[in-house]
């Protein structure tokens, strides 16, 4: 492919979507420096670019990688604008923003479109807006509704009276239960379980569990993304509520009658007991854990592997360990945890220096 785009490669260029360096900018709202009408086919990390990909900088660290990378571009912090990377730049002000609208550009795989597979099983009474997808085996149960522009992959199982948005994707292997409500613009990974019961059972005399029947439903408001193999289990009475914006990792259990606020992000093998409620603009780490029954507050960060046994007060505070604790305090307790087998020795030996001047009399 030649190095700039001439009218003869329009078609071909176009399929394997091809744009100039400056077009790019333009999408994205960066300033060009260098040459503007160099094609970029494809984006790349600095280390595994080609010709003809743009890669990224966002860390200063990655300035030797940089100069030497075999890419034709490269996305930068705009303070970084004036070195001299041997290649043209496009300069932004957030990295990893305009990251993402670069791989949205060269991931965009729109349809053009739109097929409702013969092969897929879809309920009489169920409704689906003339422009989505749905593939071959899923399964759209009784008085469902399929929302404009959503992909439907093969193997979803979408229960009854299930309301689905517009511009969603739901891909293969998601498993939707009666009664669910899902917004606009919402992604569901792979084998994905919405709506599941909870763990919900009454413990009797006898010795057994009676199962307490699970009533509600789960409410997943717009923009939200859901990892491969997250659960979120309906609600015992009423709904399990995922607001606008959270994103869910793989691996997450989200137990019933729990609410996750707006834009909170939370890492993969999470889980959250039985009607907590997590604050918004939250951000909780892998493997994290929290009890049942507490409020954590709006723009709290949680470190991975705590465990959370109360509810927070205050907004804006760090939490980390198990018992998790105020996040600065347990750095502190740490470096002196990691300190005790030498702390126990000198408190070994003063006990037998004290000892020695006990029994001489020099108390």
């Amino acid at each position: 492919m030649d190095k700039y785009l001439s009218e003869q490669d329009v078609i071909l260029n176009y399929y394997f979507m091809t744009y100039t360096l400056k077009k790019i900018a333009e999408q994205i709202g960066g300033v060009v420096s260098g040459d503007g009408d160099i094609v970029i086919n494809g984006a790349s990390s600095l280390e595994s670019a080609e010709e003809g990909h743009i890669a990224f900088l966002s860390n200063d660290k990655y300035l030797p990688t940089a100069k030497k990378t075999k890419a034709s571009a490269i996305l930068l912090h705009k303070e970084w604008q004036s070195i001299d990377l041997n290649v043209p730049t496009i300069a932004v002000d957030n990295v990893y923003e305009s990251l993402a609208d670069v791989l949205g550009i060269f991931g965009n795989h729109s349809v053009q479109e739109y097929i409702i597979s013969s092969a897929a099983s879809i309920a009489k009474s169920a409704y689906l807006h003339p422009e989505c997808n749905v593939d071959a085996f899923a399964v759209i149960n009784d008085n469902s509704r399929i929302g404009e522009h959503t992909t439907i992959m093969s193997h979803v199982y979408v229960g009854k009276n299930v309301t689905i948005g517009k511009n969603c994707i739901i891909y293969p292997g998601v498993k939707i239960y009666n009664d669910s409500i899902i917004g606009d613009n919402v992604i569901l990974h792979s084998s994905a379980i919405i709506g599941s019961d909870g763990f919900g059972f009454a413990p009797l005399k006898d010795g057994t569990f009676k199962k307490i029947p699970h009533i509600g439903n789960v409410v997943i408001e717009d923009d939200v993304e859901i990892g491969a193999n997250t659960v979120v289990d309906r609600a015992t009475m009423g709904s399990t509520l995922i607001r606008k914006g959270v994103k869910l990792d793989n691996l997450i259990q989200v137990a019933h009658n729990v609410e996750i606020g707006k834009n909170t992000v939370i890492a993969a093998q999470a889980g959250i007991a039985g009607s907590t409620k997590v604050g918004q603009n939250c951000q909780i780490g892998g493997q994290a854990a929290l009890v049942g029954h507490i409020n954590i507050s709006d723009r709290t960060l949680i470190q991975g592997q705590s465990g959370m046994t109360k509810s927070t007060r205050k907004e804006n505070t760090k939490w980390y360990g198990t018992p998790a604790i105020n996040y600065d305090n347990y750095l502190k307790s740490f470096a002196i945890y990691k300190n005790l087998p030498d702390l126990q020795a000198k408190i070994n030996q003063l006990e037998k220096q004290l000892k020695m001047l006990t029994d001489r009399g020099l108390e």
